[in-house]
């Protein structure tokens, strides 16, 4: 598996090594390993999510604050997503920073998003399956989220407003400036 990191050194794509022939393939989708080496500490999963959306439909900008901060293994098992993590940790040098980059059952691509980041993907094709591991279990008292279209963050899409597809949640969540964030703390302790 090649993990490399992102535009923020602290989000990394994961690519498998797929082995196709006439059958069809065989790839490791996750490697504890591997995933520590790169990260240079340990987590650890506690629980697998799956979500299936049709297209224009848009989750985020999810986040959980202390105790509860969760750090996500994002995959797509069917479809094509834009994912898209957000640096809302106060004192990091790239505050409000965004990565974005698509995942796919064709490309095989899995992002890891660190606690202190919030979380978000648009469905680009007809309906789209994605399932992430999380290190942290939900916590309703914890959930947070930042406004999908907060123009500090400045998020294409790709998709025009008008297509996309939310919940009343996430249509009326704060900006990043008004947003309750993370302390500047040690979030893996």
């Amino acid at each position: 598996m090649k993990i490399t990191p992102t535009q923020i050194a602290d989000v990394l794509l994961l690519e498998p090594r797929v082995l196709e022939d006439s059958r069809g393939y065989f790839m490791e989708t996750f490697r504890l390993d591997a995933l520590h080496a790169a990260l240079g500490f340990q987590v650890g999963f506690v629980q697998d999510n799956e979500s299936c959306s049709r297209c224009g439909v848009l989750r985020g900008l999810h986040y959980q604050l202390p105790p509860f901060a969760q750090s996500k293994l994002v995959r797509v098992v069917a479809g094509c997503v834009l994912d898209v993590a957000v640096d809302i940790r106060r004192e990091s040098p790239t505050f409000g920073a965004c990565v974005s980059t698509e995942l796919s059952a064709e490309n095989k691509r899995q992002i890891f998003i660190p606690r202190g980041f919030a979380h978000g993907f648009v469905v680009l094709s007809e309906v789209a399956v994605v399932q992430y591991k999380v290190d942290n279990y939900y916590s309703s008292k914890s959930d947070r989220g930042i406004v999908y279209n907060d123009p500090h963050l400045g998020i294409d899409w790709r998709l025009p407003a008008d297509q996309l597809l939310l919940s009343d949640k996430d249509s009326h969540q704060p900006s990043l400036k008004e947003a309750e964030l993370f302390p500047a703390e040690n979030l893996y302790e």
